[in-house]
């Protein structure tokens, strides 16, 4: 998975297609931040990547986790992100307790009907 180093001086139009070029030819990025302001400028990466993808049919999740990393010998927590589409991610089936998966395949489908019939589907722009 392709990684993406993000600083405070960032930016977030610039990280936003990097993770958007990424995203479309790999289907995931990871983020890598060390401190606020860093997180803040990915964080607002993530926001406008969205959008960019949005008119591909792809729906951007991002998923943070802690990671110890070393910069010039010292130990550091960095924040990480992976960036992935919410509809392309890979399915374990061993982790879904029988008959969930159907149950929430069923609930979808349902919404997506009610949304269709009354005309309040869901539209990213």
């Amino acid at each position: 998975m392709e990684q993406l180093k993000v600083s405070t001086k960032s930016s977030p139009n610039s990280v936003a297609g990097a993770m958007a070029g990424v995203l479309r030819q790999d289907g995931c990025v990871e983020v890598q931040v060390v401190g606020a302001g860093a997180l803040n400028q990915a964080i607002k990466a993530v926001a406008i990547a969205r959008g960019y993808v949005a008119a591909g049919g792809i729906d951007l999740v991002c998923t943070p986790s802690f990671a110890d990393i070393e910069i010039d010998g010292e130990r550091r927590t960095a924040m990480r992100l992976v960036i992935e589409d919410r509809l392309r991610r890979p399915i374990d089936a061993h982790a879904i307790p029988d008959g969930a998966l159907e149950a929430f395949v069923a609930r979808e489908s349902a919404a997506r009907d009610v949304d269709g019939a009354n005309g309040h589907g869901h539209q990213l722009n």
